[in-house]
């Protein structure tokens, strides 16, 4: 199959599983026993890596991506992405922030509504 590989390096949720599929190559980093055996068989196709707090885009695994394009993080966080490497190659990083903004903020107001610290 031809066409743009997202790489992704944790499971995800099965909806967004089947979105990506709808699209493009898509690749779960975790079902190959090693990284260069993915590399080997995928590095030309990569243009996207998706991960989340846990397992984002570190330096290797940037720089073994000559076509990487964009890096996302489906969660609020971007400490697991090396974002200076992603600036040096121009390559877009995005995440999503302010997700759980109203869900924390409801929680602190149930919480003083009810009597607690």
């Amino acid at each position: 199959m031809d066409g743009i590989g997202v790489l992704t390096t944790c499971p995800m949720f099965n909806y967004l599983e089947v979105e990506l599929k709808k699209h493009f190559k898509f690749f779960k980093l975790w079902r190959y026993p090693s990284m260069a055996e993915f590399l080997g068989e995928n590095v030309d196709s990569v243009q996207a890596v998706v991960g989340n707090t846990k397992i984002g885009a570190d330096t290797v695994l940037i720089g073994s991506l000559p076509r990487l394009r964009i890096v996302a993080s489906y969660s609020m966080g971007l400490d697991k992405i090396d974002m200076r490497k992603c600036e040096e190659r121009e390559i877009r990083v995005t995440n999503s922030p302010d997700t759980l903004t109203d869900d924390v903020a409801n929680k602190t107001y149930d919480w003083a509504y009810f009597g607690g610290d």
